[in-house]
């Protein structure tokens, strides 16, 4: 039984390792993050006003706050907080969360563009994806070339879902 669980769970296709930035300036990616779509964890599939907020511990841990409202713009704020570590010291693309004690899970910093204005990171099962910006929106032509890089590194459809964001005019700035 044993090994015909290995067979038939272990035989599915073997995705390549996902393909991170070379590297990351941790301190200047610290900072708030919109998030503007995902493939989202259980928390993630209800969230209005998804944010991520990193914050770069003395430790070097990363202290990573995710405020949200549960299924619409007015519900009650609710709030995670996770903790980070970097892996890769020599690229810092490389991460580990952990969201609940002791489960630990990889963050994958697979794009990051000059400006650090836009970043994506994943999973290497491919199974969650976020795709997060400084600000609440990004332009459709931003958004379509993100969503062609997860496809390039082996994402299938359906690819992210949109997680509505709407908020005062001077936060969106």
């Amino acid at each position: 039984m044993i090994f015909a669980s290995v067979f038939i769970f272990g035989c599915g296709p073997k995705l390549p390792l996902l393909k991170t930035v070379a590297t990351a300036d941790i301190p200047r990616f610290m900072g708030d993050w919109y998030v503007i779509a995902n493939i989202p964890t259980l928390i993630g599939k209800v969230a209005h006003n998804a944010i991520e907020s990193d914050r770069l511990d003395t430790d070097g841990s990363i202290d990573t706050i995710f405020p949200f409202h549960k299924d619409a713009f007015d519900d009650p704020l609710k709030k995670y907080t996770l903790l980070g570590f970097i892996v890769d010291s020599a690229s810092t693309a490389v991460w580990g969360m952990r969201f609940l004690w002791p489960i630990k899970a990889e963050y994958l910093i697979t794009h990051l563009n000059d400006s650090y204005t836009h970043t994506v990171k994943g999973w290497n099962k491919r199974d969650y994806v976020w795709i997060m910006a400084r600000t609440p929106a990004i332009s459709d032509e931003d958004y379509a070339r993100l969503v062609a890089g997860l496809a390039a590194q082996g994402y299938e459809t359906p690819l992210p879902q949109k997680v509505p964001q709407r908020w005062p005019e001077e936060r969106a700035l």
